[in-house]
């Protein structure tokens, strides 16, 4: 019998542990997960992104979901979603296509881990908003899951604590 995994987004502002989170959570586990999509895709980039780029990003991201939540494993994990690029989308161009909402709309998710800004936002060459847009980014990330009725919870803490936070979390999830 086919089980339906648990889909677990972990999402936040830049620089707040989620790539490192989803990691640990899905070898905690034992189970895939899908890394974030866009942060290779701007690396590989020659010049600045474009709008067309980020609905690239956003299609390799619907794309990628499909094939992962065929998965048989209790739980998937997923390292940014929707939600970012539909922020990005707005923050940056100041407009969504209209198929993206739709896609959010039907997906299910059954828990968003949001990765609290309570660690230091470090620069990478592909890190855009440290400062007040970072913390601008975090609320406006818990809106919009608020906006789609998500459920979610903020995930704090350095280290262990951030990971069994999340565990917690996970335990209580039904």
């Amino acid at each position: 019998m086919k089980i339906k995994p648990k889909i677990i987004v972990i999402t936040g502002a830049e620089s707040t542990g989620k790539t490192t989170l989803t990691e640990q959570l899905a070898a905690y586990f034992g189970v895939p997960f899908l890394p974030e999509i866009a942060r290779e895709y701007v690396e590989n980039l020659n010049g600045k992104y474009t709008f067309s780029d980020v609905e690239k990003i956003a299609k390799m991201q619907i794309e990628q979901f499909t094939k992962i939540s065929k998965s048989n494993a209790p739980y998937i994990f997923i390292d940014t979603w929707l939600i970012v690029t539909k922020i990005w989308f707005e923050f940056v161009y100041k407009k969504v296509p209209n198929w993206l909402i739709f896609e959010i709309e039907k997906t299910r998710i059954d828990l968003f881990l949001v990765c609290d800004i309570d660690l230091p936002w470090v620069f990478d060459p592909v890190r855009e908003n440290g400062g007040e847009n970072r913390k601008i980014l975090h609320n406006k990330y818990i809106e919009e899951i608020n906006k789609f009725n998500f459920n979610y919870k903020i995930v704090k803490g350095t280290n262990e604590t951030r990971l069994n936070n999340a565990l917690r979390f996970l335990s209580e999830l039904k």
